[in-house]
This record gives structure tokens, C-alpha cells and sequence, in this order.
């Protein structure tokens, strides 16, 4: 029986795509409605990465107020609402994602996305920014009972795009992603361009990249035998 093809797991936001424009407006758009200060997007692209429940509440304190978790999960609904209807109004492809997914195709690879992004809207952004079609899986944080950093996030992710987890590789931006590829067991290459509070070469990925022309090689150092 033959094996399954060799697989990249992906993570979206400050991965795949800049997304920070989209999801600091949504954050905006809630905090001014409480009565809140809005925040920057520089600010705000330390928070990003940890989900959207956690991003309201660091608006939320950063304007000095703290926020109930009934009041929290009212506007966790709110968020989500308002961001889905503007998932790609300022959100873009990081330069060389649509190259990489092309060479790596060709070589007999597949694709998933692992996000802590609700599903829906992921899936959304992706199709509008016209690649959702190259994914076998795209995964987030409601399509299992558990979420990154529990590496059965990413495990479940792999066996629903059909992958092998010994021919996998996960690509990532920060230490959620880092931390859920070394518990599964699978290799991580991190992108120096997303959204962290921790430079990702303090987290120890396996290989760092700083543009999407360099997967390849970060790949074939990795797992020579997947990337020949």
C-alpha cells in the first residue's frame, strides 16, 4: 500500500496571510462600543495570535477594564459576527504563499490549515483570498474538542486531511504553534514575520524562515526524503 503524501500543516493568521488589519477593526469596533479607547495595530499584533476571547480581553486591558466571562462570551458571539463580515476587507497572502503551495503541489505534496481561528471564518478568508480549494483540512479551534497548543489539535488535523503524521511538517508564527508541533512529535518551521510576543528564534523551531522562498529548502532540511 502506498504511502500517504508527504503533508504541510499550516497555521493562518501571521502565517499564510496578514490578517492583523481585519481582526484589530473587529476588536476596535467592540471596544468603542463599550465605551473603551481603541487600540493600535501595532498594539495589537502582539495579541493577535491568541485567539479571539483572549484578544478582547487584553482590549479590554489595555483601557484599564476588565470584562465578566458572561459579558465576555456575549462579545466573543459579537466578534465573531463582525469579522466574519469583514474577514478580507484589509487581509492579504504573505508574499510567496501562492509560489510555495505551487512547487510543493507539483512535488506530490498536500495541504492542511491548524488554526485557533473558528472555522467558518477561516474557511471564508481563505476563499476570498483564493486558496481554500488547495487544502485537504482546514481545521480550527470548533472543529475538535480540543485546540492548539494540545497537539491532539494538530494530530486530528493531519488524519482529517488524510496525512501521516511521520510526513508532516507544521509551519508557524508563534510559541502555540511551536509548542503543538514538538508535542505531536512533528517537525516546525517558523515564520519570522507574524504575530508573537517572543522572537520565534527564543521558542527553538526547527528551521526559521523569513519569506515563503525559503520553505522549500527549510523542508528538504528537515525531511530530505519528503522534499526530493
Amino acid at each position: 500500500m502506498s504511502s500517504p503524501a508527504p503533508l504541510i500543516v499550516f497555521d493562518l493568521d501571521g502565517t499564510l496571510a496578514e490578517t492583523a488589519g481585519d481582526l484589530v477593526a473587529t476588536l476596535n469596533h467592540i471596544l468603542t462600543r463599550e465605551g473603551l479607547g481603541a487600540v493600535s495595530e501595532a498594539e495589537a499584533r502582539r495579541m493577535v495570535g491568541t485567539g479571539a476571547r483572549q484578544l478582547i480581553r487584553l482590549g479590554f486591558e489595555k483601557s484599564g477594564a476588565s470584562v465578566a466571562p458572561d459579558r465576555l462570551e456575549i462579545l466573543f458571539k459579537d466578534f465573531l459576527d463582525h469579522y466574519e463580515a469583514h474577514v478580507a476587507v484589509h487581509s492579504f497572502l504573505f508574499p510567496g504563499v501562492a509560489q510555495a503551495l505551487d512547487r510543493f503541489e507539483a512535488a506530490g505534496f498536500s495541504f492542511a490549515v491548524c488554526t485557533n481561528k473558528a472555522s467558518r471564518p477561516s474557511v471564508k478568508l481563505l476563499t476570498e483570498l483564493g486558496v481554500a480549494d488547495r487544502f485537504s483540512a482546514i481545521c480550527g479551534q470548533d472543529s475538535f474538542a480540543w485546540w492548539k497548543p494540545d497537539p491532539r489539535a494538530l494530530l486530528s488535523t493531519i488524519d482529517r486531511a488524510g496525512g501521516d503524521p511521520a510526513r508532516a511538517i507544521m509551519v508557524g508564527d508563534s510559541r502555540t504553534d511551536i509548542d503543538t508541533a514538538k508535542a505531536a512529535g512533528v517537525p516546525v518551521v517558523a515564520v519570522d514575520f507574524g504575530y508573537t510576543d517572543t522572537p520565534v528564534s527564543e521558542l527553538g523551531p526547527d528551521h526559521i524562515i523569513s519569506h515563503f522562498d525559503e520553505l522549500w529548502d527549510a523542508v528538504a532540511r528537515l525531511s530530505p526524503a519528503l522534499a526530493r
